[in-house]
C-alpha cells in the first residue's frame, strides 16, 4: 500500500494504481477534470500510464460551468 495525498486528505491506496484506477475509485468522471501531480498538470492522456508513487500529491479540480 502506498500513502498519498488526494485534495489534501491522506488516502492509502494500491501500490499498482494508476491515476485513471484512482479516480475511478474516486466516482470521479476523467472528462470533466483537471488534475495536477506533485505540482505539475498531467494531460488526460496519460492518466491511464502514470503509476501512483509513495507521497504523492494530486488535486482534482472540477471544471464547473456558469456565467
Amino acid at each position: 500500500m502506498l500513502s498519498i495525498w488526494v485534495n489534501g486528505e491522506k488516502k492509502e491506496v494500491n501500490e499498482k494504481m494508476s491515476l485513471s484506477d484512482l479516480l475511478k475509485s474516486l466516482g470521479v468522471d476523467s472528462s470533466s477534470v483537471a488534475v495536477e501531480r506533485n505540482r505539475e498538470i498531467v494531460l488526460r492522456d496519460l492518466y491511464p500510464s502514470v503509476r501512483l508513487g509513495e507521497g504523492d500529491r494530486i488535486e482534482v479540480v472540477h471544471f464547473v460551468g456558469g456565467g
